[in-house]
């Protein structure tokens, strides 16, 4: 078997993996964002091994691989718990604990990020945007020639650009297109070429959709619930909205829940499974490992042995509409998830302060690993990378990674006196101590719950919708935008290129936007961190 996890591939990934995941935290504290550092480390991990004595495209993929998936394991933690410091600033959470909820979400992650592999991107095929960018620059950085300088010419682009905007604060970050009213509300777009190449890589189906979502949401929804006095308020159409979006999305982890019981009670697909999916052995370590992972977070938490146990099915779940949304979407809301199971949870039992904020912080982080699993295994399958070797080097970094970020986060805790602060907003750890206390309108959420689960059924895709319903509306009118101007240039370009040199073409400019403003994004951030 060809080495695709070599012994210097792992030495080069851990080295940079330290050096992303601490910048990572510190962005996810300061700036209340997470660049996917997917593109950055493409670069990098060939830089360093493309010259190298019989360096391949497979042991770059896995180098990269170690070396980002740090990142967002940072980002799950820095998401969530930094909220429990912001309700009690006292409360102790004692190092140990931090390390055995960090590590086992990091375990978690990896276990069914494998499980899900075959399914979501070789079975359904989603498109995984940073994955295919990844994929993209490696094989433009590696051959050459007229796709090369296409690729690199519109990362540079992109690169200047967010220098402009983020560096030197010369470009706007949004732009204003209408003020809104007392029942309308404003539409803005997000100037962002990172976007505009994740809307265009998706395509206009999932796209969209997203869009479709939100302008339902905002310009629908609202103004019609205001006239018709179904909301007092701006603030109160928000608060409807947002939690219908969210039961959208788990309205979708439901039906995948009851489709893969009805597969359970399904003669025949049981007897496809046996031919096909894992064998006696694997299914004995997956259970040893989940049966480890209760007893750890039982007698190293504050978790209840109950809670450990609800809380397997619900990272489950919670993962497998992790990996869907980011291949959908490219969009990973690691901290929504987590928010989630935990209401679930607070259904079945009565957790301490403590013990919510662990639920939180150990589904978000299991589920930033999975997204950025799955777009590093969307590279490996169309580079051939042999897909164990890839997933086992992805659960080595995320493993350092975890215990490097409880560090890191209680240094900076330390250093800036807590978060909540000018210094460390942790804007996303703010929201979900405001929702630990449970959802803010129910009904909503029980109706978006209902919708997403038949249209999960009907085989829509409602998880994307409600993303759209759910997030801000200059985020969504980005990525419709820039599905619609794929589909343009496609059309225009159309006499003069066949249409697989003109997809060619277009999935390589979009992968150039999106890698230039994802490498300036963790660029600046390691920068600001050594400031």
């Amino acid at each position: 078997m060809e080495k695709h996890l070599t012994v210097r591939g792992a030495i080069i990934g851990i080295a940079g993996l330290l050096v992303i995941t601490a910048s990572s935290m510190y962005v996810a504290l300061r700036m209340g964002a997470l660049p996917w550092p997917t593109i950055f480390v493409t670069v990098v991990s060939m830089a360093a091994l493309h010259k190298a004595k019989g360096s391949t495209l497979q042991e770059i993929n896995v180098t990269h691989t170690i070396m980002s998936s740090g990142a967002m394991v940072a980002g799950g933690l820095a998401f969530t718990l930094p909220g429990l410091w912001m309700l009690d600033p006292s409360a102790n959470f004692s190092i140990p604990s931090l390390l055995v909820l960090t590590v086992v979400g990091a375990i978690l992650g990896t276990l069914f990020s494998a499980l899900f592999r075959k399914k979501l991107i070789e079975e359904e095929a989603l498109p995984y945007p940073m994955g295919i960018a990844s994929y993209n620059t490696l094989m433009a950085g590696t051959q050459g020639g007229k796709a090369a300088k296409t690729l690199f010419a519109s990362m540079g682009g992109s690169v200047i650009f967010t220098i402009l905007r983020d560096g030197f604060a010369k470009i706007p970050s949004l732009v204003t297109i209408y003020a809104g009213s007392a029942i309308i509300p404003s539409f803005s777009i997000w100037v962002s070429p990172m976007a505009l190449g994740i809307g265009a890589i998706i395509g206009p189906l999932f796209a969209l959709l997203w869009f479709g979502g939100a302008v339902f949401g905002y310009y629908i929804l609202t103004p019609l619930g205001i006239q018709q006095g179904l909301f007092a308020s701006m603030a109160d159409a928000d608060v409807f909205r947002s939690n219908l979006g969210i039961g959208l999305m788990i309205g979708t982890g439901l039906g995948v829940f009851f489709k893969a019981i009805a597969s359970r009670l399904s003669a025949h697909k049981k007897l496809e499974e046996k031919k096909s999916s894992l064998n006696a052995s694997s299914r004995l370590v997956i259970v040893l490992i989940l049966f480890f992972a209760v007893i750890l977070l039982a007698l190293g938490t504050e978790l209840g042995l109950i809670e450990a146990l609800t809380l397997m099915a619900g990272i489950y779940l919670a993962t497998y509409l992790s990996g869907m949304l980011t291949g959908q979407t490219g969009i990973n809301p690691m901290e929504i998830f987590g928010i989630l199971v935990l209401l679930v949870i607070q259904l079945i039992s009565n957790p301490s302060l403590i013990a919510s904020f662990s639920i939180a912080a150990i589904v978000a982080v299991a589920c930033g690993l999975t997204g950025d699993v799955m777009n590093d295994l969307k590279s490996g399958y169309l580079l051939k990378t042999n897909p164990r070797q890839q997933i086992l080097g992805e659960g080595i970094g995320g493993v350092i990674g975890a215990i490097l970020s409880v560090f890191v986060l209680l240094i900076m805790k330390s250093a800036f006196g807590g978060f909540g602060t000018a210094e460390l907003p942790a804007p996303q750890a703010a929201a979900v101590s405001a929702m630990v206390g449970g959802l803010q309108h129910i009904p909503a959420f029980l109706i978006g719950l209902g919708v997403g689960l038949v249209l999960y059924l009907s085989k829509l895709p409602s998880a994307t919708l409600g993303l759209g319903v759910y997030l801000p509306i200059y985020i969504s009118s980005i990525m419709g935008l820039g599905a619609l101007v794929s589909v343009l240039a496609k059309k225009v370009f159309a006499k003069k290129l066949s249409k697989e040199k003109l997809g060619e073409k277009t999935g390589l400019v979009a992968s150039g936007l999106l890698g230039g403003e994802g490498i300036t994004g963790v660029a600046i951030a390691i920068l600001s961190m050594f400031k």
